[in-house]
């Protein structure tokens, strides 16, 4: 996180020639070799994205590429996903996170993005996102998932290079509201409270991760629709420091968070602000999109979340990042101006950028375009914007798969469901015809390069 003014640069990408070569070279060829062992680790920085050069991951950029209006975007960089055990050596064809590591390094990158993603009883609100482990595999998953990530991510060929860590996305906000007495809480989600595996897995990551020089590591913080309410606000941050200060981690191991990770909340809505009021009522009580929410965008809520995680103990230059990977909400339908003061759904409705049915819908969402591009430093406070989220993954199958990867079918990712208390009970507004959550989705990334905002050149 910078503490001086915000400069808004573009971070370098590698070159798509070398990202193409690669592409070409026997099915996205595994890149061997990397700097010599024992070379010198690079400089610890305040802001790991600050003058950056990100690795471009080549299984992506080449299905994205082979997409109608693809290759605008095929150069960006995007997170690469470990999901489960199998991901760490590679699976079906895709590469492992030492060969995403190699190939960083041929590229001429200096920053690698991570997500870290196969906590026991993963994702506990959400079907579509459960992982492998049972809720009380914690031994697992620090012997088989995260040791082996350790052991690679220490290794000296990489001291050279910034890894980015994204830690367990969907995980710790779900102790807070989907659990107890509350209307969306779930028997599983009750679970992973009670037997406190979320903070274990979460502290051992960040214990075993944190110390190696050239880590950087992010906590998932959710996003303003879920956490923004002043109940769920700062009893998040309390997990999440509480997760940093167990088996053995400290705020220390921790270089920020990041908010919207795979998700849809606009970055920043332009015609309309939470304490604006219509006829002399605020909105913030009237609107129903709203629903007495403390922020309408991901940037007011990433910046103020910041300030409550320092004052939960976590240094005070940590950053944030978000992710905007498909937040842009662009197109025909994308407002031009406010909505008409005839009352505050009608101002709030017809101004918002954020053009979901509910902001609790999160499955492939109908209607949804490719956000701000990847850049360092855009904000006071918050150290990127980051396509964490690779742009035409599915979030979730529309119908049920049989897998062996542990996922699950989640009516939020079909179409006609109309809904839970998690979002209101209202209508899913997912996309039709998707695949298992990770797989390709051409339908949706054709939707996300259609809607783009900014627009693609």
């Amino acid at each position: 996180m910078r503490s001086g003014p915000p400069h808004s640069s573009r971070y370098r990408r590698g070159s798509l020639a070398a990202v193409a070569a690669m592409a070409l070279a026997s099915g996205l060829m595994m890149v061997g070799g990397g700097a010599a062992s024992g070379a010198p680790a690079a400089e610890r920085v305040d802001n790991p994205y600050d003058g950056a050069t990100v690795y471009v991951n080549p299984d992506w950029s080449a299905k994205a590429a082979a997409e109608p209006g693809g290759e605008a975007v095929a150069n960006e960089p995007t997170g690469v996903w470990m999901d489960r055990i199998a991901a760490i050596e590679g699976t079906d064809g895709a590469m492992g996170l030492r060969d995403h590591l190699d190939a960083a390094l041929e590229q001429g990158a200096n920053l690698i993005q991570v997500v870290v993603y196969d906590l026991p009883g993963r994702d506990c609100a959400a079907l579509a996102s459960n992982g492998e482990l049972g809720p009380d595999d914690i031994d697992r998953y620090e012997s088989e998932f995260i040791d082996p990530i350790a052991e690679i991510e220490a290794d000296p060929a990489y001291a050279d290079l910034r890894i980015v860590n994204t830690i367990e996305i969907d995980s710790l906000p779900n102790l807070v509201t989907n659990t107890g007495d509350r209307e969306t809480a779930t028997e599983n989600c009750d679970t992973m409270k009670a037997n406190g595996n979320y903070q274990k897995g979460v502290g051992y990551a960040l214990a075993q991760l944190g110390p190696i020089p050239n880590v950087y590591n992010y906590i998932d913080a959710g996003h303003h629709g879920w956490i923004g309410w002043e109940d769920n606000f700062s009893a998040t941050a309390q997990v999440i420091a509480e997760a940093a200060s167990t088996e053995g981690a400290t705020p220390d191991d921790v270089a920020g968070f990041i908010a919207n990770t795979a998700n849809y909340s606009a970055t920043e809505e332009p015609y309309f602000k939470v304490d604006d009021t219509v006829n002399g009522q605020p909105v913030r009580e009237q609107a129903k999109w709203i629903d007495w929410n403390n922020y309408v965008d991901e940037l007011s809520f990433a910046q103020d979340f910041r300030q409550e995680l320092v004052s939960q103990g976590f240094p005070s230059d940590i950053g944030g990042l978000i992710d905007t990977s498909r937040n842009g909400w662009g197109g025909a339908d994308r407002p031009t101006g406010p909505g008409p003061e005839t009352s505050a759904d009608d101002y709030v409705d017809g101004g918002r950028v954020d053009r979901r049915i509910q902001l609790g819908n999160w499955c492939n969402q109908s209607g949804a375009g490719l956000g701000e591009r990847p850049t360092a430093s855009p904000e006071q406070g918050i150290d990127a914007y980051v396509w964490m989220k690779p742009p035409g993954e599915s979030d979730g199958s529309s119908k049920e798969i049989p897998n062996d990867q542990g996922k699950g079918f989640d009516q939020m990712c079909d179409p006609s469901y109309q809904g839970n208390p998690r979002n209101g009970n209202n209508p899913s507004g997912a996309l039709p015809d998707a695949p298992l959550s990770g797989d390709w989705f051409s339908a949706q990334f054709q939707e996300l390069v259609q809607n783009a905002y900014p627009p693609v050149d």
